[in-house]
């Protein structure tokens, strides 16, 4: 009987070690998934910031206070059957000015 005893305890302790080795790979296994789960939040969330950073520069300018003012139109405009306005020609010999 005292053989029996023995293999009783050692099996219980090889169980033992068993259900705590079980339980450490289970822990490391949820750490590594957190892990993964949160890197791929973190890089959602930073994709839709840099998104919106764009979105608001594109904003600004395009709409916003930060659009450039309007330039005057260099050609007026024509109406029908009316002749064109007379531009002065460029003559060859520039003219002098008077000095006072």
């Amino acid at each position: 009987m005292a053989v029996s005893k023995g293999r009783g305890r050692e099996s219980a302790q090889e169980r033992e070690r068993a259900r705590v080795y079980e339980a450490r790979r289970r822990f490391h296994a949820s750490v590594i998934s957190r892990r993964r789960r949160d890197n791929v939040i973190a890089g959602v969330a930073g994709g839709a910031l840099l998104l919106a950073i764009l979105g608001g520069q594109v904003a600004y300018y395009t709409v916003g206070p930060g659009t450039p003012d309007p330039a005057p139109s260099p050609t007026p405009a024509r109406s029908a059957g009316l002749t064109p306005p007379l531009v002065p020609s460029p003559s060859s010999s520039p003219t002098p000015t008077p000095t006072p």
